[in-house]
């Protein structure tokens, strides 16, 4: 009897230590469980959020080359397995799926020899805070920077997945942060970036991803992220952005290509820089509206509404070389997102090469018409209401420079150009 009692005690705690250990994670597997050795090639994937972009995800898995992949969650379930080892037609040995259930996971020996042998790695999405709480400064850390940086093997991730393969990534910590509000205040505590702490992505230390970013419009956001990096470190921070059906690669010679469903999907892809030799925002302080304006020109933005085939690219080691795309020009004036059509921008004279010639608008106020000198040969100005809405777009030539101002209403209006702006007041009689 005695050794029955010790027998079912043995039985209990090794039950109990199973049912703790398979707690912490869950695991699905597809494929060979035998690991399989091959030398894969280093690639990023970058994916705004609503669904993976099968060229993209094809690009990803031939960079594996037949050999592991393992995704990794801290929600969902298995929906990748199949998708990515039969779906999408590259032969792969294995997909295994882990769902981090508790932190504990991220020390588990099997879920940290699974990542250190696979070949490549995605990252899905969830809450991008719960990926750094439970991954970083622990070995699941340690096994995605051995894949990217040793083994060179490709990683990927979407959404929340997305958000983390960068060197300056907004961490969610707070919340997630709202265009309006941070735009004006950029101090806001929904404002927690990283700094270099967590993955080494090459090509994106000095980069704050963005995803899901058409729906809501997550443009003002962005510009406040890179403006408070810049504030923050002095050292000017770069943008990567993608809309919800959109999607980059990034491979080992620095050479983003971008994928895209146009036009099934009016869906963009977004590369964001300071513009030159653009300085530190003019007005960047806590509780008070952001001002990055430059004359109109603070950040010049390259987007791209591309096909699914990967022939748009962009040149992640100038920031400026592409095939594809058009260049816009961003700023901020007290808390107001304007954007204007420009040209790419010439660092070696820096940001005056793209000023326009300076106009002269007056009267200023006005009730009825304003005039435009300075206009030389024909050039397109917008008028933006206060609150930043396009209502209104003008084509200029010398001879034809009047504005008719009766169709706005009384108020405070920016008019934009390629180079430059001016506020202006519409005035009753």
């Amino acid at each position: 009897m005695k050794n029955l009692f010790y027998y079912l005690l043995i039985v209990v705690q090794f039950t109990i230590f199973n049912t703790l250990k398979a707690q912490s994670y869950t695991s699905w597997f597809t494929g060979d469980e035998a690991d399989t050795t091959t030398i894969s090639q280093p690639g990023i994937v970058l994916m705004g959020g609503a669904g993976e972009h099968d060229n993209a995800m094809r690009w990803f898995l031939e960079r594996a080359n037949g050999g592991d992949v393992v995704v990794i969650r801290t929600s969902g379930s298995d929906g990748y397995n199949d998708y990515l080892f039969s779906d999408l037609g590259v032969e792969v040995n294995s997909v295994q799926t882990i769902l981090f259930n508790t932190p504990t996971a991220s020390i588990n020996p099997y879920v940290i020899e699974q990542l250190f042998n696979a070949e490549a790695i995605w990252i899905a999405g969830g809450d991008q805070y719960d990926y750094i709480t439970y991954w970083q400064g622990t070995a699941v850390e340690d096994a995605i920077n051995n894949l990217i940086n040793v083994k060179g093997g490709p990683v990927g991730g979407i959404s929340a997945g997305m958000a983390v393969l960068c060197g300056n990534y907004f961490s969610a910590q707070n919340g997630s942060a709202q265009s309006d509000v941070v735009l004006n205040n950029p101090f806001h505590n929904t404002i927690q970036l990283g700094d270099n702490d967590f993955l080494e992505v090459p090509y994106l230390s000095n980069v704050v991803t963005d995803t899901h970013y058409d729906d809501p419009d997550r443009r003002g956001r962005h510009a406040t992220f890179l403006a408070r990096k810049y504030v923050d470190t002095g050292n000017p921070t770069f943008g990567i952005a993608c809309d919800e059906y959109a999607a980059v690669t990034i491979d080992e010679n620095g050479q983003a290509r971008v994928w895209g469903d146009a036009p099934n999907y009016e869906d963009y892809v977004y590369f964001i820089r300071r513009n030159c030799d653009v300085g530190l925002p003019e007005f960047c302080e806590e509780g008070e509206a952001l001002t990055w304006d430059y004359n109109g020109l603070a950040l010049a933005v390259l987007r791209f509404n591309s096909v699914d085939d990967g022939s748009d690219w962009f040149d992640l080691n100038n920031w400026v070389d592409h095939e594809g795309g058009e260049w816009l020009a961003w700023s901020v004036i007290s808390g107001n997102l304007q954007e204007v059509p420009t040209v790419a921008p010439d660092c070696s004279v820096g940001v005056e090469s793209i000023k326009a010639t300076e106009l002269s608008i007056y009267p200023n106020p006005s009730a009825d018409f304003i005039y435009v000198d300075g206009v030389f040969g024909p050039m397109e100005l917008s008028v933006y209401s206060n609150d930043g809405r396009k209502v209104k777009t003008l084509s200029l030539t010398e001879n034809q420079n009047r504005i008719d101002l009766h169709e706005l209403t009384e108020g405070t209006y920016i008019i934009k150009w390629n180079g430059g702006s001016e506020v202006i007041q519409r005035i009753g009689k």
